[in-house]
């Protein structure tokens, strides 16, 4: 799986600091916090016919990872929706955009490391581009990656944060085994999630998910498992090792940039009859439905 360039995306207006920019001025300082160190917490979001759907969770989370990460300013989400609302008018933009929303500390007045260097910020990037659910709905190949998820005594995964080696050195595991992502293990040994999406398996009927204790608080997984609770269907959050994802009925993973989307191989293992469940299914269905009629509207 590689995302393809969309035509229309060529002459993108960028929001830097709100500032509106063609994709190809764009630009941050070398001084910032981003390219010195990763110092950055993110949201991707997802426009549907002019609403977010989801928004007030996904900016909660990013003044949590924020907060964590000791930002002295962060803006108001009423000066984030704005900057939101300027981008989408300035690319005329309503329907099937994923924005990529990133906040860097801010800029130093000479490289280093001390977040007191940091005399200006924070920036604020919003980055919207036309683009569909990125996963395949025929179904993901998966394997797992040697390349571990770090407990909160290391890096807490609570904290959304732009750091992403880890998962990148995952996925570049998974391109060289043809596979589409990779399986991350925590430190344990228990599935935590891909290098870019949660994971959720069903066997005999009942839907399971890993814990957060290697993984961050997703905003799609909560809307599964909440969408499991209104409808009755049976789930629950546990330990969850690669033995039981081999023997598992169904596997799909979640996300905000691919929605739902089914896995039917894992480390070259068929998943079920190796066709997308019925489990899966029907909750990508109700997923559907809540963003068809759930959202916060940005566009006028």
């Amino acid at each position: 799986m590689l995302q393809q360039f969309d035509e229309r995306n060529r002459d993108l207006i960028v929001n830097i600091n709100g500032k509106l920019v063609h994709r190809e001025q764009a630009g941050v300082s070398p001084f910032d916090s981003a390219v010195q160190g990763g110092d950055a917490v993110w949201e991707g979001l997802r426009l549907y016919d002019g609403r977010i759907f989801a928004l007030e969770q996904h900016l909660a989370r990013l003044r949590s990872s924020a907060q964590a990460l000791a930002f002295e300013k962060i803006p108001t989400d009423d000066e984030i929706i704005a900057e939101i609302r300027r981008t989408l008018a300035a690319n005329k933009m309503k329907d099937g955009v994923h924005i990529r929303l990133t906040l860097t500390r801010g800029v130093k007045i000479t490289s280093g490391m001390d977040p007191r260097l940091n005399r200006a910020g924070p920036t604020l990037i919003v980055l919207a581009e036309h683009k569909a659910p990125v996963y395949s709905k025929q179904g993901l190949k998966l394997a797992t990656s040697t390349m571990r998820r770090p407990s909160p005594d290391v890096l807490d995964p609570k904290i959304h944060h732009a750091n992403l080696l880890n998962s990148i050195l995952a996925k570049i595991q998974a391109n060289a085994a043809g596979a589409d992502d990779a399986i991350m293990l925590d430190l344990r040994g228990f599935v935590a999630e891909t290098n870019a999406t949660h994971l959720f398996l069903v066997q005999a009927g009942l839907v399971r998910t890993p814990t957060l204790a290697a993984c961050p608080e997703g905003i799609t997984r909560a809307t599964v498992l909440g969408l499991c609770r209104r409808h009755g269907i049976a789930h629950e959050i546990c330990d969850l090792s690669l033995t039981e994802m081999y023997r598992a009925d169904e596997v799909f993973c979640t996300g905000t940039m691919g929605e739902l989307a089914g896995v039917t191989e894992v480390d070259r293992r068929r998943i079920g009859d190796g066709t997308i469940g019925p489990m899966t299914r029907r909750l990508s269905a109700l997923y559907a439905e809540c963003t068809a009629a759930g959202g916060t509207p940005v566009v006028d």
